[in-house]
């Protein structure tokens, strides 16, 4: 006899000799059986190695065991499942809606030895998957696992191009399609309803079966919370009050391009003039070595003693107030580790505030031919101090902003001042680290006037990350690492519910003969001109690198983007606003707005900039034409003021005409108008 108990009118249980039905809002989200059970459990043991944040992980696994026989009982607010497996093996599964109205969902395994969860939810085959943090090489999820830990994302990341395999040989750093700065154990799906697992563990999100998603834990217990919603918008404000959202950028953001600089004060000045007196937009100097370089076979590296280096960046101080008063913010550089031959790193090792190893030392990480402390953001005390090390050494110097970087190489057999594995507190250390950050800039009272930017996130940054960048793009055209990758990893970003993203234009890593070419970097400058940020970097090895003043002609182009890009500031900041109130994301997925056109839900390489900015970046060397898709709607060609009604379409698409459309109703059409002009 089958039995139907509910606990409101969304959430049923439906139970049967056989086995169960769990609905939430008329979408299954369990279904078990004895012979197709949704849950195992196991025991293993993690082999994790990193070098240089890239890591080699495998589970020494001893047994994985499904638990085919389940007991329903009634609780207070839901109900309690027993699963197990004769009369040893259990785990309990407790059902119920949360305050928020959240299915929530409580696992444990019922032997302490049991430390490995295999969950299967319930899938439609046609179902859309998108989410798992940032994903540089997919945006649709589906048919493919999702390891998700926190990692270098890799040198090539195809294991099919030569690059991959070159990164493998030197040191391993090759990567992977799922390598990523930010993994998040989020998704959401076409069914419209977002599944978050609260663990930090490693985990693997398994999409490639029609009919369920396996969510593997290396944990004994975790904490589900299933949102649903009947339109995307909705949902995304429904995940993002849950996750948090990122607060207004400083209004300066939007006054032109950040120029990456490195060499000191007086570089800066010139490459500043130059760029300026040819009519380029600058609202800041992002110059990384403000603390000093040490060089390695690598390139050139930052010196990691976060405090100005006067001798490398004389008057220092005096010119930032200068370039500020010219409305030129200037913008540094930090990291939550410490080079051991430095002055900060002794500081905080007499202090106690590194983390320790096995044997109760300071653990040093080995960086790239120096090693570096980690501070343990764990401790209290050694949180505050680094802390006021923003506070005194970048925000009291007037720094406008600064990238914070890294955050994802923690090691796992490091021993921390709050006791807690070092292998679950490593996906969460990015979060953590944002935290650090954002509550420099509270404390100060320069929220919202401050920006930092970070590659690595989890679970967290959301609330605590003002901006994240996509990390270090290969100088090159490939579709896994290169320019194209920008867009799936913004996409997937926004659907885990960080809405800024920006990258360095023209891409960072240069290795293996690869150099930046002046066609790359301009295409990369016409894409960056319609997204929320405008940043260059020269890349780690800049001599080998076209740069944004390599000649006339670039600057030409820098300006006319720049103007562009400025000339789109009420557009962007009403987008801005828009995430910061609900977590509608800057740069969207075209299936937010037009949900009932099929082929949105395919499209990783093109996206909306707010709802009424269609923009599909080039993103292959060599071409003057390009080929995209456009929703039933009335479209405005930005350039020749050409209107299209939909469809596949192919037009030309020059240098310094990145293939953009706007809605011919929007409210913004006379704006958008005036770009025809520049």
């Amino acid at each position: 006899m089958t039995q139907l108990a509910e606990r409101s009118d969304a959430l049923a249980l439906d139970t049967s000799p056989e086995g169960f039905t769990l609905t939430w809002q008329q979408r299954l989200i369990l279904r078990h059986s004895s012979d197709r059970p949704c849950l195992w459990m196991g025991a293993g043991v993690a082999d994790i190695a990193m070098f240089r944040g890239n890591f080699s992980i495998k589970d020494k696994l001893h047994e994985k065991i499904a638990l085919p026989d389940v007991a329903v009982s009634d609780t207070a607010d839901g109900w309690r499942l027993h699963f197990s497996r004769g009369s040893t093996l259990t785990a309990t599964l407790h059902i119920a809606i949360d305050e928020q109205g959240r299915l929530k969902l409580d696992l444990q395994n019922g032997d302490p030895s049991h430390n490995r969860i295999w969950l299967r939810l319930a899938a439609s085959p046609d179902d859309h998957i998108y989410g798992c943090g940032e994903q540089f090489s997919c945006f649709d999820l589906r048919g493919k696992p999702f390891p998700l830990w926190s990692s270098e994302q890799g040198v090539g990341r195809n294991k099919k191009s030569y690059v991959t395999w070159q990164a493998d040989c030197l040191e391993n750093a090759g990567g992977d399609y799922y390598w990523t700065f930010f993994p998040q154990p989020t998704f959401v799906s076409t069914q419209k309803y977002y599944c978050h697992v609260e663990n930090s563990c490693y985990m693997n999100f398994d999409f490639s079966a029609p009919t369920y998603h396996e969510l593997a834990l290396w944990e004994g217990n975790a904490t589900l919370r299933i949102e649903c919603a009947t339109s995307w918008i909705a949902l995304l404000e429904k995940l993002t009050a849950l996750l948090g959202r990122q607060p207004a950028l400083p209004d300066w953001i939007y006054d032109g391009v950040i120029l990456g600089i490195q060499g000191g004060t007086e570089v800066c000045q010139q490459k500043l003039d130059r760029m300026r007196e040819a009519g380029v937009k600058v609202n800041g100097i992002w110059a990384q070595d403000w603390s000093g370089i040490r060089m390695t076979s690598f390139g050139k590296r930052v010196m990691w003693n976060w405090q100005w280096n006067s001798d490398h960046y004389p008057q220092l101080d005096s010119r930032i107030r200068q370039w500020k008063e010219q409305g030129v913010q200037f913008l540094s550089y930090i990291n939550p580790y410490v080079a051991s031959d430095k002055a900060l790193c002794a500081e905080a090792a007499a202090r106690g505030f590194l983390a320790k190893d096995a044997a109760g030392e300071d653990y040093l990480v080995e960086f790239g031919e120096f090693y570096g402390g980690v501070i343990d953001l764990t401790n209290p005390e050694a949180y505050d101090w680094f802390k006021g090390v923003i506070r005194q050494n970048m925000i009291a110097l007037g720094c406008g902003g600064w990238m914070a970087d890294f955050g994802e190489y923690l090691p796992t057999d490091a021993r921390l001042h709050n006791g807690v594995s070092a292998e679950i507190m490593h996906n969460a250390w990015p979060a953590l680290w944002a935290k650090c950050n954002y509550e420099a800039l509270q404390e100060s009272g320069k929220l919202g006037e401050i920006l930092f930017f970070m590659r690595a996130g989890y679970t967290g940054s959301q609330r605590y990350c003002t901006m994240m960048w996509a990390g270090d793009q290969n100088v090159d055209w490939s579709l896994d690492d290169g320019l194209a990758s920008v867009v799936p990893a913004a996409l997937s970003l926004a659907m885990s519910g960080h809405g800024l993203h920006h990258c360095d234009i023209g891409g960072y890593t240069t290795l293996f003969e690869m150099k930046r070419s002046k066609e790359l970097l301009l295409r990369w400058c016409d894409f960056s001109a319609f997204t929320p940020m405008m940043r260059t970097h020269e890349g780690n090895r800049p001599s080998d690198n076209w740069q944004f003043d390599s000649d006339d002609e670039t600057i030409a182009h820098f300006a006319r983007m720049t103007t562009v890009f400025t000339t789109l500031k009420p557009y962007l900041k009403q987008a801005v606003a828009q995430n910061a109130a609900t977590g509608l994301p800057v740069m969207r997925p075209l299936f937010l707005h037009y949900d009932d056109d099929a082929t949105t839900y395919t499209l990783k390489y093109q996206y909306l900039l707010g709802a009424d900015l269609l923009v599909a970046p080039v993103h292959e060397q060599g071409r003057h034409d390009w080929t995209l898709y456009l929703p039933q709607d009335s479209w405005i060609h930005l350039w020749s003021g050409e209107r299209y009604q939909g469809g596949e379409i192919t037009l030309e698409a020059p240098l310094g005409q990145p293939p953009v459309f706007y809605r011919a109703e929007s409210e913004w059409a006379s704006l958008f108008a005036t770009l025809r002009h520049i």
